[in-house]
């Protein structure tokens, strides 16, 4: 099941549950607006190139639209929509004043110069600033983009509307990026399973876990998650998969995988195949990769109690149901990743008040957040009797609604 169709089923259910009047329900399916540009930049060997580039922006009842741009060579327009439908909801459950957008241009990144990257980042926000802006949609890095494209946003932005460092977040922190910021998503995934591990009259120190990811958010959350004292036997990558019982040395590893481009091949561990790291025994299974890892053919091997998405949609809904006949807990990505966008949202309040924090403030902050959305996430679990991913998706579209009806949408 793709993206768009996972989304859009769990919206309904969640309109199901919440009771939502049905001209309201597809009102907030719609995107409020979607963008189609054409790119085309000259190459560094004089040749034209001409690429496609999106953005949707799904909902801004409750503030500026966000949302990450990638680079990718399959940017989809569906799946574009399904993630910016995601967005909307994923900041109404963090309570930040913010509403859903994603974007993208279909190129291939790595067959780019760096040159033809700025040139083409520059071409897409010509065409796309008068629909961008502080208080419209703020963009933010994703897959095959980072700080140095939101670099390149913000000074194409500024020539058309003066110094605005806030139109963009995940900037480098000399153009006002914040700190934290790097390590937010991991740290939120970290905070999150505090929060439901406290639950159960659990903590992160007597927990083994399984990481399936070692990129930004899978390498944060396994050294945070060393650093509290819980225990990480398996770990695994694209380039393969290591485990040892006793624990992983995580500073050697992230060592090792620098300087090796990978965890294959780390000493510190037995080699395992990647296919049956999702099945490997452990209390905490933690999927930081790709989505639709977790699906009905390995669903019913999977020995974790807990399973926290770090991932975008790492579980099919088949899969789902599965693993909750057999008592396992989901920790839905709505929630459970929302640490990076919720730090997103820091920068972008410091820019506006052209005061900085410094990281304790940061990280501090994010731990209020994380740990006030878990409470509200069950509240919603208790009222409609439903599992975690409804809790979450019942509060993220309950609170779009009100705003919506509140700004009357009917008029």
């Amino acid at each position: 099941m793709n993206a768009l169709a996972a989304t859009s089923r769990n919206f309904k259910q969640a309109a199901k549950l919440l009771s939502l009047d049905s001209k309201l329900e597809k009102s907030l399916l719609i995107p409020f607006r979607e963008i189609k540009v054409e790119c085309t930049i000259p190459k560094d060997d004089g040749t034209l190139a001409s690429f496609v580039g999106f953005r949707v922006q799904h909902d801004n009842a409750r503030g500026p639209m966000k949302g990450g741009i990638r680079y990718h060579h399959e940017v989809d327009p569906d799946e574009v929509n399904a993630l910016a439908q995601l967005m909307t909801w994923k900041t109404a459950v963090a309570n930040i004043p913010y509403g859903g957008a994603k974007g993208g241009i279909g190129c291939s990144p790595g067959k780019l110069s760096i040159s033809e990257l700025e040139r083409l980042t520059r071409v897409f926000t010509q065409k796309l600033h008068d629909c961008i802006g502080i208080h419209t949609d703020v963009p933010a890095p994703d897959m095959g983009t980072n700080s140095q494209t939101m670099a390149w946003i913000l000074d194409e932005y500024s020539k058309f509307h003066g110094y605005s460092p806030a139109v963009v977040t995940g900037k480098p922190v000399d153009l006002g990026g914040s700190l934290g910021r790097d390590a937010a998503t991991g740290r939120g995934v970290l905070f999150a399973t505090e929060a439901l591990l406290a639950e159960y009259g659990k903590s992160i120190s007597d927990q083994r876990f399984v990481i399936q990811g070692f990129g930004n958010v899978g390498s944060w959350a396994a050294q945070l998650i060393c650093e509290a004292g819980g225990k990480v036997v398996a770990v695994s990558d694209v380039t393969g998969a290591v485990k040892n019982c006793n624990g992983l040395d995580i500073p050697k590893l992230l060592e090792h995988s620098m300087e090796n481009r990978g965890v294959k091949g780390f000493s510190g561990g037995d080699a395992l195949d990647p296919k049956l790291l999702l099945t490997e025994y452990c209390d905490v299974l933690i999927p930081a990769a790709l989505g639709g890892v977790i699906n009905r053919e390995n669903a019913n091997d999977i020995r974790a109690k807990f399973i926290i998405e770090a991932a975008n949609h790492p579980t099919d809904p088949e899969a789902d149901e599965i693993l909750s006949k057999k008592g396992v807990l989901i920790l839905p990505d709505i929630f459970a990743n929302s640490g990076g966008v919720t730090v997103s949202y820091f920068e972008w309040v410091q820019n506006i008040q052209g005061f900085m924090w410094d990281e304790e403030k940061v990280n501090c902050e994010l731990r209020t957040y994380m740990t006030r959305g878990f409470k509200d996430v069950k509240e919603m679990c208790t009222t409609h009797n439903c599992n975690l991913r409804m809790g979450a998706f019942t509060l993220g579209v309950n609170r779009v609604a009100r705003a919506t009806v509140l700004r009357g949408w009917e008029a």
